[in-house]
């Protein structure tokens, strides 16, 4: 029996190597447990041909489907490194449910804790650079109207809203003029997740905190609106979803994946994430790796209002999530209001 997780529960070898030999993989050599990120959907595989991952049973129908369409548009049209080829096999013959095979990326994964405060602050930022630079180079990948991949009918169809009267893209302006419903779009997701999270725990997301997000939306307006090109958001752009290398006195990004949940839209969006958890570690950190997104992908008018709507879109989503797991490491009294709050002004002393 090889190792296994909670998800993707037990497995043989005989199944394993069923699955490397439909793709031509060569001989299972040894298996061991991804020991960060999906959830448990991932085993590292070492076969006679080089290392592999072996990712299992998505968490919901077109996961993999979409991850793959997203990784070989980053390969196609940016210097994004992401794993290639994405081996999709979508019949359940082998484990009972769709599985993949991809190559396994050299590099560091800085989910580990010990592998992260090995670096040294300046290290620490030289990777945040990096970083930057990496996540201006996927906005490099546009589109010309905000969407998001689809794989039932296996193209991009425009972005669902929680509310659909928000979103009406204008048939004649598409590309530069794709901003208009922004605002309400961003607005309409972003009150949606914190409706659904109230839900779950209603004294931690109060009928004040629905009101102040909303007020914040709404003075962000302006600058949401202002026109952009589409381009792929990843919305979950973090140091777990990537490895890096130090290469020729640099680190670099050398993988990024989990790319399932991407979509086109506003790529300012997806500076949050990173933002926050740097914010969380050393704010000079987090400085270093929004000078290096700027500097790589100026941003337009109103960058500084954007951010902060963004900012609380992230957090609304991830506080849903939290909520809906009963997760919580901050202050027992505290509100979506405080914990969001707290990052909008640490941000606002690194902008």
């Amino acid at each position: 029996m090889l190792p296994t997780t909670d998800h993707l529960g037990p497995l043989t070898e005989a199944q394993v190597q069923r699955a490397l030999d439909r793709f031509g993989l060569g001989r299972l050599v040894s298996a061991e447990k991804a020991p960060h990120g999906g959830f448990g959907q991932n085993l590292f595989l070492t076969t006679e041909r080089g290392g592999y991952v072996l990712r299992g049973r998505p968490h919901y129908r077109g996961q993999f489907e979409a991850e793959r369409f997203y990784a070989e548009a980053l390969r196609r049209h940016t210097r994004v490194p992401v794993p290639w080829p994405y081996l999709v096999d979508e019949r359940a013959d082998v484990f009972g449910w769709p599985y993949v095979l991809m190559p396994r990326l050299e590099g560091l994964h800085l989910s580990d804790g010990d592998t992260r405060s090995a670096l040294d602050p300046a290290q620490r930022a030289d990777v945040a650079r990096a970083l930057g630079e990496t996540l201006a180079e996927m906005h490099t990948l546009t589109r010309d109207r905000p969407g998001r991949y689809h794989p039932v009918v296996r193209q991009v169809v425009p972005l669902e809203a929680p509310d659909a009267s928000v979103w009406a893209l204008p048939d004649p302006a598409p590309g530069p003029d794709a901003g208009g419903p922004y605002a309400s779009w961003v607005t309409s997701r972003t009150l949606a997740r914190l409706r659904t999270a109230r839900r779950h725990r209603p004294s931690a997301t109060t009928p004040d905190d629905l009101a102040w997000a909303g007020d914040l939306l709404s003075r962000s307006a302006p600058a949401l609106s202002r026109p952009f090109r589409p381009c792929l958001v990843m919305e979950d752009f973090k140091e777990g979803n990537l490895v890096v290398v130090h290469r020729d006195g640099r680190w670099r990004v050398n993988g990024v994946f989990d790319l399932a949940q991407s979509y086109f839209g506003d790529g300012e969006t997806d500076v949050a994430r990173t933002l926050c958890a740097y914010l969380d570690e050393h704010p000079p950190t987090a400085a270093a790796f929004l000078d290096a997104h700027r500097a790589a992908a100026p941003p337009r008018p109103g960058f500084a209002e954007r951010a902060g709507a963004y900012l609380l879109l992230d957090r609304a989503l991830l506080w849903e999530f939290f909520q809906r797991r009963a997760l919580r490491w901050w202050p027992e009294t505290w509100t979506f209001r405080d914990w969001a709050g707290r990052y909008l002004s640490l941000m606002d002393e690194v902008l």
